[in-house]
């Protein structure tokens, strides 16, 4: 059946193409024996090739030659692997534009240099702090109970080795700033709200006898002139001054005395006057306090000596370091009474 409907397909390609003398032109146009076999040929052909065609329309492909399609053989199969494909997959499993991949046995290629690490970016500068400084509470020169009590509750933690004087000076600024400089905050030397508070936190509340002891030193035994009357009994031995009243230690307080080349005069005295917010005339300087009893010495106030202790001298006169106390002292003293100041 194939071969006829080639051989019609050929013939009724020659029968209108050529129209010369070929074997099959008189059995076209005439009535001969050819005439039924030839119109039988092209009937077959025509649906052979109808055929091949909507086949080769369904299955999707372009337009072929029927002709070709049907000297296929089914039976013909590949033995010989496909082609690979000229392109690679990408990751998603789709096809890509790149190179196939290479076959394992081919190594793949060395890089020409190692990879860089990409610097670590720097870390910003630290914004300046815009909070405001802590409030100052206390500083040098300040005096009163809280100044007291700063020094007591720093004496309880070791930074300051005396009794608590009122008085803000270079001793307590110093062991304020020994403070801070241990807890690892700016030694300014000054007491500002966060030093006071961690100050708190590290102490207890001073007893009244830390707030106010009587001396920074152990009264000394009074000298006999002592034990009658009204007497402000000095011992330059352990520089304390006792305000006694017949034999009784009233208060005491810690004092100091006159340098070598202005010596505080030894003996008795009596008090001759009492000047209260006394300025001296020859050294310009406060005297707040003063009991004078002889020539221009007197026993007084000496915020000196509540800053810097021991370490200066007056200029004669009998230096008391608590305000508080040698306040007290100016109000029960009365002229007349005795100075006796001894080794």
């Amino acid at each position: 059946m194939a071969g006829m409907a080639d051989r019609n397909v050929g013939a009724e390609s020659d029968a209108y193409t050529g129209g010369g003398d070929g074997p099959y032109t008189r059995g076209l146009q005439g009535s001969g024996p050819y005439t039924r076999r030839n119109r039988r040929g092209r009937r077959a052909a025509g649906v052979t090739a109808g055929v091949l065609v909507t086949a080769a329309l369904a299955a999707g492909c372009g337009p072929q030659d029927p002709g070709a399609d049907a000297l296929r053989q089914p039976s013909a199969r590949a033995t010989t692997a496909p082609a690979p494909p000229t392109t690679a997959p990408t990751d998603d499993g789709k096809g890509g534009t790149g190179t196939a991949e290479p076959s394992p046995s081919t190594p793949p290629a060395s890089p020409s240099a190692p990879p860089t690490t990409p610097p670590a970016p720097s870390s910003p500068a630290p914004r300046p702090s815009t909070a405001p400084p802590p409030q100052v509470l206390m500083r040098t020169g300040s005096e009163g109970a809280q100044v007291r009590e700063l020094q007591a509750r720093l004496r309880q933690i070791g930074h300051f080795g005396r009794n608590p004087t009122g008085y803000y000076g270079t001793v307590t600024a110093d062991s304020v700033r020994s403070f801070q400089a241990k807890r690892g905050t700016e030694a300014t030397g000054s007491t500002d709200a966060d030093t006071w508070r961690k100050l708190l936190t590290m102490t207890r509340t001073p007893t009244a006898d830390e707030l106010d002891p009587p001396t920074e030193r152990p009264v000394a035994e009074p000298d006999e002139r002592c034990l009658t009357g009204r007497v402000l009994c000095i011992s330059k031995k352990s520089r304390t001054l006792a305000w006694m009243i017949d034999g009784r230690v009233v208060s005491a307080m810690d004092v100091r005395f006159g340098s070598e080349y202005t010596p505080t005069r030894e003996g008795e005295f009596p008090v001759y006057w009492k000047s209260r917010d006394h300025v001296s005339t020859l050294y310009d300087t406060p005297m707040p306090y003063a009991l004078f009893f002889s020539g221009g010495q007197a026993v007084h106030y000496s915020a000196d000596f509540a800053a810097n202790g021991y370490g200066g001298a007056s200029h004669g006169c009998v230096n008391v370091r608590d305000r508080k106390k040698v306040a007290a002292l100016f109000d029960q003293v009365k002229n007349g009474d005795k100075v006796v100041i001894y080794w």
